[in-house]
């Protein structure tokens, strides 16, 4: 098969997957626009923010960082707090990204929360290219996440209706696609222990502190029963 139609092919079966994106981003990068528009910023700084940062959590801590006294440290502080988890992103996709040349530049580049659900799970069809396939997946959701702010940037003072409640778009889209992952699934033993880990890390640490403790734990959980888990999914 040609380069060009396995380009076209990966594109194809990357769209798909990436259509509940295209509504959360779409909707939360509009109201960061929007957010960014009421503060005082020209459309310009969500547009190239989003394009160069890519980071939502951090894009709208940025608003106060900009507003506040000029304090370099404390943003790369800020910023490696929020964004620790990427770390666990990163040591899980060492495998994926082995092999695709230099489209893992930009894959780590974009390596955002919904990238690495889709690109860590999916199914790619053998007629496509991996390396292409998570470009994609990853090009696209960017795209989706630019556009919003753009707009909400560029229309924020003209919207009037209540942006209250637009950032549940992004818990239903997580819902989503841990369900379609969970349906495809021959053995269930690893999204059941990722749940039941998550909540008990949610019991002890808290809503605003249990997201790194359970990564930690999900990953050395996952690790110490990885061969057990592979054989249980051989047999089913």
């Amino acid at each position: 098969m040609e380069k060009k139609q396995v380009i076209i092919n990966s594109l194809k079966a990357a769209f798909p997957k990436t259509i509940p994106i295209m509504a959360g981003f779409t909707f939360l990068g509009l109201t960061y626009g929007i957010y960014m528009n009421v503060s005082g910023f020209s459309f310009l700084y969500p547009l190239l923010m989003s394009m160069t940062i890519f980071a939502g959590s951090v894009e709208f801590l940025a608003v106060g960082m900009l507003l506040g006294p000029f304090d370099p440290l404390s943003a790369l502080l800020m910023t490696i707090m929020v964004n620790a988890r990427h770390l666990f992103y990163g040591i899980s996709m060492l495998e994926k990204f082995s092999d695709v040349g230099l489209k893992k530049i930009y894959l780590i580049f974009a390596m955002c929360d919904e990238s690495f659900s889709i690109n860590y799970t999916a199914q790619i069809p053998e007629d496509c290219d991996k390396g292409w396939f998570m470009f994609f997946v990853s090009i696209l959701n960017q795209i989706y996440w630019v556009f919003g702010a753009a707009m909400g940037g560029l229309f924020g003072s003209l919207i009037t209706f209540s942006t209250e409640g637009l950032d549940f778009v992004l818990v239903s889209m997580f819902v989503v696609i841990f369900l379609d992952n969970f349906i495809k699934e021959k053995n269930h033993a690893s999204s059941i222990l990722g749940i039941v880990i998550s909540v008990v890390c949610l019991l002890i640490f808290g809503p605003d502190r249990f997201i790194i403790p359970s990564m930690i734990s999900i990953l050395a959980v996952l690790s110490l029963l990885r061969a057990p888990l592979e054989k249980a999914g051989e047999k089913t």
